[in-house]
């Protein structure tokens, strides 16, 4: 077996397979940027070589500066992970010419499948079911336009090179198809160096399913089941599980079928994964395949009890598969959140900045219950613009797909992250939602249910009353700690009232409190009553609470008369006040917002690509002011109304944060 190997990546991926690699008794080396110096990766490996600025395209995409990097280490073998070199046949080549192992595909096979518009070809030719589109590479934006209205919107714009939802853009029309053209060329070349597009048919209401297989270099290939990926945000899975719960067992077999000998037939080894578009009539169409890692392949590992990554490993060696088709089971179900440094509040936009806190929930590796993290960072650290902005990965498995999804509800409200803009009340949204609890999702799961933008969860009354309980019991433990450090008199208890009123989304309750050495009882003005037993003190900004026996966890936050509370998605003040305050803060008025409607604000921290207006021009609503690029993504802002530029505040160049002002209007 290899005795050190080099991770050609960084973040989770990178500590992932350094988790493995130890544990086979490996030694791992590291590769960093600037912006990476103190990172977990860099942290957990063996050896860590620098590799150049921050800039991916001047550090971790560099293939001279990891065969430097293999130099000056000794590896034997090189792990590059997802994105960045992974499906690059150059760094296979360069790999092959130095005498070290790839732990990935051979270089052919990196051509034919990383390339989307020869993989299709060949799929065609394979036999496996495709989408329609255009396979020849297209000159410009008016080509681009041309093929569009042949194939008939909608449609999808791709990077030949592309993955991870980078150079990917929908067009529903002759506008969108030209600026989606041009992003897609951009943001392909920027992330890896490529700027081939293709556009194909988009199918309406389609499904994510994807098939995992596994390959050695003596002819024998298998397929670990799906995972469904159909919960998208940009063209970007943000929620995974496996297995699917639309797919029949017939459909699985021809689909892992068709990818067995897809594989085959392009001499595929090591680990991959062939996409599909799956119909409401479960007709499939072969996507692309990724030849690589997956992000989501910890859920096929939780329901297949395969190691992925020490298998890639062990196939690179030239061992044989231990395990045949007839091995492969499906053992429970596993969902997969991603954490993703963005803010959904903000349309999804990236977030960047201190991670203030971050504490994940346990991880659990056994049981009727298992939690999962793969992560790569850590409290105190930083989340750059320069890459992709997930930061996380958090996993659950259970018997059942209700009971995986419980556990992930649980996981999610125990999750704690402060200092960036982050997705987690989305995620928890998610596992609430009806049609996902149902299965009956589509890629177009976001849009059509979040069309105004995700703007939080409003709790239904039962869980509201619990919370209102919760904060009412808390604020009463919080006015013992205060009376205690004012030293007011020793019976500190008596000077803490018993009626309150609890103010939350819109509702107040007056509730009375009676405690006791085991806990409280929060009593409604209608006579209901709630049991609360909890061991939080002030200062705790997590709540584990029983309340009438049935567990609640809180993230919590002080603010004036009570707690900034959330949970299951909810982000919501709760106030706790007497009656008096209570009645002398309904006479308050209402703050109202500064009124931002002649300014262009910038919606994440990011770098100004290009201004498309100048000083005195009328624009129409809709129309494109500028771009602003942040981890790697080009977002086009648009006009919100008809008006007249007055000024322009930014240039092509300029990197703004939050909120600055790029332009104004009248």
């Amino acid at each position: 077996m290899f005795k050190k190997i080099l991770i050609a990546n960084r973040g989770e991926i990178a500590c992932r397979v350094i988790k493995t690699a130890r544990r086979m008794g490996i030694a791992t080396v590291a590769v960093y940027s600037d912006a990476d110096a103190q990172a977990l990766h860099v942290q957990m490996a063996d050896e860590a070589v620098h590799i150049g600025p921050a800039p991916a395209n001047q550090s971790y995409i560099v293939i001279d500066k990891i065969m430097d990097a293999i130099r000056q280490t000794g590896a034997e073998a090189v792990h590059p992970g997802y994105g960045f070199l992974s499906e690059n046949k150059l760094f296979a080549e360069a790999l092959e010419k130095e005498g070290v192992a790839f732990i990935g595909p051979p270089a052919s096979a990196i051509e034919s499948m990383g390339d989307k518009i020869t993989s299709k070809k060949i799929a065609q030719e394979a036999g496996v079911s495709t989408v329609p589109g255009y396979m020849g590479l297209i000159e410009d934006a008016d080509e681009a336009v041309k093929i569009s209205n042949d194939i008939g919107y909608p449609v999808m714009i791709k990077a030949s090179a592309g993955g991870g939802g980078k150079g990917m853009r929908i067009a529903w029309n002759d506008t969108e198809a030209r600026e989606g053209f041009q992003s897609s060329k951009n943001e392909a070349a920027n992330s890896f160096g490529d700027d081939r597009i293709f556009i194909e048919k988009f199918v309406t209401q389609p499904r994510h399913i994807e098939i995992q297989v596994l390959a050695d270099g003596h002819g024998n290939t298998v397929y670990l089941n799906e995972r469904e990926c159909s919960i998208q945000r940009r063209n970007q899975k943000v929620i995974e599980e496996a297995p699917s719960p639309f797919l029949d067992e017939a459909t699985r077999a021809a689909m892992g079928k068709q990818s067995c000998d897809l594989a085959a037939a392009v001499g595929y080894t090591s680990a991959g994964t062939v996409e599909f578009i799956v119909d409401g009539d479960r007709n499939f169409y072969f996507l692309e395949m990724n030849t690589r890692l997956q992000v989501e392949h910890p859920v096929t590992e939780l329901i297949t009890g395969v190691d992925l990554v020490e298998q890639m490993i062990r196939v690179a060696y030239g061992e044989k598969l231990s395990l045949t088709q007839k091995d492969v089971k499906i053992n429970g179900w596993a969902i997969e959140s991603r954490l993703y440094a963005e803010d959904p509040y903000r349309n999804f936009l990236p977030s960047i900045g201190r991670l203030t806190r971050y504490r994940p929930p346990a991880e659990v590796a056994d049981g009727p219950r298992v939690v999962r993290n793969d992560t790569g960072v850590y409290e105190g650290g930083e989340i750059s613009m320069y890459y992709d902005p997930m930061i996380a990965k958090l996993c659950t498995w259970g018997e059942s797909r209700a009971e995986a999804i419980d556990g992930m509800r649980d996981a999610l409200d125990a999750f704690e992250v402060e200092g960036i803009g982050h997705n987690l009340p989305f995620c928890s949204a998610v596992m609430d939602h009806p049609r996902f609890v149902s299965g009956e999702i589509t890629t177009a799961f976001i849009e059509e249910e979040y069309p105004e933008g995700f703007e939080g969860v409003t709790l239904d009354d039962a869980t509201l009353r619990r919370v209102a309980a919760a904060a009412a019991a808390m604020h009463r433990v919080a006015e013992i700690r205060r009376t205690r450090v004012s030293g007011r008199m020793d019976n500190h208890e008596r000077h803490v009232g018993t009626d309150w009123v609890v103010s939350a989304q819109g509702t107040s309750f007056p509730v009375t409190i009676a405690a006791d050495r085991d806990g409280s009882t929060v009593t409604f003005e209608d006579g209901a009553a709630i049991r609360v037993a909890s061991d939080w003190t002030p200062g705790d900004q997590l709540a584990r609470i029983d309340a009438d026996g049935a567990p609640l966890t809180l993230k919590v936050g002080k603010i004036t008369q009570g707690f900034r509370i959330r949970l299951r998605g909810a982000d919501i003040k709760v106030h706790v006040r007497s009656p008096r305050q209570a009645e002398l803060a309904a006479l308050m008025p209402e703050k109202l917002p500064p009124d931002t409607s002649k300014l262009l604000l910038c919606p994440m921290p990011g770098l100004i690509v290009k201004v498309d207006v100048a000083v005195g021009d009328e624009v129409q609503e809709g129309q494109a002011l500028c771009t602003v690029e942040a981890m790697k993504m080009e977002n086009i802002l648009r006009a919100e109304r008809r008006a007249t530029v007055t000024k322009i505040n930014a240039a092509a160049g300029d990197s703004l944060a939050v909120d600055d002002v790029i332009m104004e209007f009248e």
